[in-house]
């Protein structure tokens, strides 16, 4: 293609034999396509500029954010294929975006050490197999462990198959914590009842069987932990209401402002979220807390759903602690995948 574009350049146009230009072509080649990749890469790029007003279409693009990139190879097949040098180089936009967004989370990002290990888990309300999942997170040795989606029917299951390695634990309405070591001052948060996009709210009167968040004390040899345990409103991709996240954004907003007002400096955050923290509507939660994961994981440790992670809903965010590792556990029953990390004073 150089040598053509020389010759061009020195020559001029080729002609026919009536003496016309012939139709090289050269220009007319990847214009879509360079379109598409500058789109992709200002898409990326510009992310948080996306209004929400309209069916939440930013944070629907922030949820999926990561998932962008694989239109670059995509697109680089067809400018190879169509030997479009221009849509070549219009693919170093997107690629460039992607990597300063998500290249650092590439590598293996774990450091030896720590002082605690945690984990969180949607067990799934209709899990087939609670007594299993029981076990392989009795298993797995980390020190506190919290479960989301827990339903009266197999509340007892739980206890019954964690309480020789768990000694400690609560539950408030569907979200528990079980822990090697003492627990104290807990009470429940509230983030508000899970209303459906045609407004199915929990009566108030049940809703403490409801319950969604709780705020507990570990004790550990190195002073006072506070452990939330939360699990926000569910969001739903709908004709009528394009992406719904209602409930989920209310419970965002208190569960960040009780967090603001713990006076332990000492934080994790257990839970599923119900969103990826590329969502702006997790901005509040991230001022104040990091993610274990970003910090000293590796990869972007997807977590839902179990068969195929394409999206990481279920987080640990710190405060006044150093995440060491983090990674996500073997699938159980459940359609999430728990997640795991140490944590070092």
């Amino acid at each position: 293609m150089t040598r053509r574009i020389s010759r061009l350049l020195v020559t001029g146009p080729e002609l026919d034999a009536a003496g016309v230009p012939r139709k090289t072509g050269i220009r007319k080649r990847g214009p879509v396509l360079s379109t598409l990749a500058l789109l992709l890469g200002l898409l990326m790029m510009l992310h948080a500029q996306i209004p929400n007003r309209i069916g939440h279409l930013g944070s629907l693009v922030e949820t999926l954010l990561p998932w962008f990139g694989v239109f670059v190879p995509v697109l680089l097949a067809g400018a190879l294929r169509r030997r479009s040098a221009s849509a070549v180089a219009a693919l170093l936009l997107p690629v460039t975006v992607w990597l300063s967004l998500f290249g650092g989370l590439l590598g293996d990002r774990s450091r030896p050490g720590g002082d605690l290990t945690v984990a969180s888990h949607n067990v799934r309300a209709d899990n087939p197999d609670p007594a299993g999942t029981a076990r392989d997170l009795a298993a797995s040795g980390v020190d506190v462990l919290a479960l989301e989606e827990l339903t009266p029917q197999a509340r007892g299951t739980y206890e019954k198959g964690l309480a020789k390695a768990y000694p400690y634990h609560t539950v408030l309405g569907t979200v528990g914590l079980w822990s090697r070591l003492p627990l104290s001052d807990t009470r429940p948060v509230d983030i508000g009842t899970d209303a459906g996009p045609l407004g199915d709210a929990k009566p108030a009167d049940v809703k403490l069987s409801y319950n969604r968040a709780l705020r507990t004390t570990v004790a550990t040899d190195r002073g006072p932990l506070a452990v939330y345990v939360a699990h926000l409103g569910s969001v739903r991709v709908l004709p009528r209401t394009g992406f719904w996240t209602d409930s989920r954004d209310r419970g965002t907003k208190a569960l960040g402002k009780a967090i603001a007002a713990e006076p332990n400096k000492r934080v994790v955050l257990l839970g599923d979220l119900n969103g990826t923290l590329d969502d702006r509507a997790f901005d509040g939660l991230t001022a104040q807390l990091r993610s274990a994961q970003a910090a000293a994981g590796a990869g972007f440790g997807f977590t839902w759903p179990a068969g195929f992670p394409m999206e990481r809903i279920d987080e640990i965010l710190v405060r006044g602690v150093t995440p060491k590792s983090a990674w996500v556990l073997p699938a159980t029953g459940s359609d999430h995948r728990p997640v795991a990390a140490r944590v070092s004073w």
